[in-house]
């Protein structure tokens, strides 16, 4: 690394730590006002409990933007002096002099997305326990999440899950248990499916086994489709079933293996796996796509529409990024094109624009 690169690195690294720390802070300060609104009498040490666990999320999360904030600075504040003007006098080109940028983000993207992956679950977890127990105070609707199933308690019932899509519409693979007022097993259904809108659940090919107390054996009888009514805070299943966030890399390919062989459906897990892998580039993708933009306007206010340009851009991704993977997850696209086709083509925008300059 020459003088040059050095302080190119030295301004970009300076940039991001800063712009990390900032965008960070608004994400959980406007979550946490949000919490107090819709949670009253919430206590302080809970929720500084909550948003330290979140934290590692929340730095995950705004890396890109962060990423593509020191980017524009840097770019910005060497054009603003005519630093640029001098390099570029001297034979080096924008991307030669942006190397140390791509580099930088590379390896912090890198770090992230390992020490996410190991650190990340665990932490997820104890977050949504600090959620359910002393932020929502229903500990009974959050269960621990295996790799094999998800565990829920409701009222006098207790049922698990084989696999729940993302919007916790359908459900496979549905044990469920329910108890009288002493904690005496009355009844056990299975289904295989169940469609679930509510607390209205549609079950579909299972069997209920009746427990009476003046019988010495129980009674099972099977259905090709049962309505049943389940308690009102059952509606909060969704957020119990959000299990890629709880599992490793390697953790979740074992999960799908595993489920594919039961015969259940993957395909929203699937996207999940293939999108940690895509979201760990999108640093360096916000960071081609700032490149272009930080050296067309530097005075009368340049620096700042570069910086709006780029929010604009951001939020091109993000939209790009999240309706991919709805549409893989409802099976419209594979799971490898619905989780990297907003990486590529974002990537490839910027490398466009970027050879556009000519310079």
């Amino acid at each position: 690394m020459n003088r040059i690169d050095y302080y190119t690195s030295k301004l970009f690294w300076g940039y991001f730590i800063g712009a990390l720390l900032v965008f960070v802070t608004i994400f959980s300060a406007v979550d946490a006002m949000s919490m107090m609104v819709n949670y009253k009498g919430v206590e302080t040490s809970a929720l500084l409990q909550y948003y330290m666990y979140a934290f590692p999320d929340g730095l995950q999360k705004m890396l890109p933007v962060a990423c593509l904030m020191a980017t524009v600075l840097t770019l910005s504040t060497l054009n603003k002096a005519n630093e640029l003007v001098a390099l570029h006098a001297s034979g080096m080109s924008l991307l030669r002099i942006s190397t140390p940028l791509l580099i930088s983000v590379f390896v912090v993207s890198s770090i992230f997305y390992f020490v996410g992956d190991r650190m990340g679950p665990s932490m997820t977890r104890q977050k949504n326990y600090i959620f359910y127990n002393q932020i929502k105070k229903m500990p009974g609707m959050y269960s621990v999440v295996k790799t094999d199933r998800i565990w829920y308690r409701s009222k006098n019932s207790i049922f698990n899950i084989k696999t729940l899509n993302h919007e916790a519409s359908k459900a496979q693979g549905l044990t469920l248990y329910l108890f009288s007022e002493a904690w005496d097993l009355l009844q056990m259904m299975t289904a295989q499916e169940v469609d679930i809108k509510g607390n209205q659940w549609n079950l579909t090919n299972g069997s209920v086994t009746l427990f009476a107390a003046d019988s010495s054996f129980p009674l099972t009888s099977s259905f090709k489709q049962k309505n049943i009514t389940m308690t009102e805070d059952s509606k909060d299943l969704t957020s119990t079933g959000q299990t890629s966030d709880m599992l490793s890399q390697n953790e979740l390919s074992q999960f799908i293996s595993k489920n594919k062989e039961a015969g259940l459906d993957t395909i929203h897990y699937e996207v999940d796996y293939h999108a940690k892998y895509a979201f760990s580039f999108a640093g360096l993708v916000m960071c081609l796509l700032g490149i272009p933009f930080s050296v067309s306007r530097t005075r009368n206010g340049g620096t700042f529409i570069n910086i709006g340009i780029c929010m604009a851009l951001v939020f091109a991704y993000w939209v790009l990024y999240s309706s991919s993977l709805t549409l893989g997850g409802h099976g419209y696209l594979p799971a490898v094109l619905a989780a990297w086709i907003p990486s590529v083509l974002m990537g490839g925008l910027g490398l466009y624009l970027l050879k556009r300059l000519k310079r």
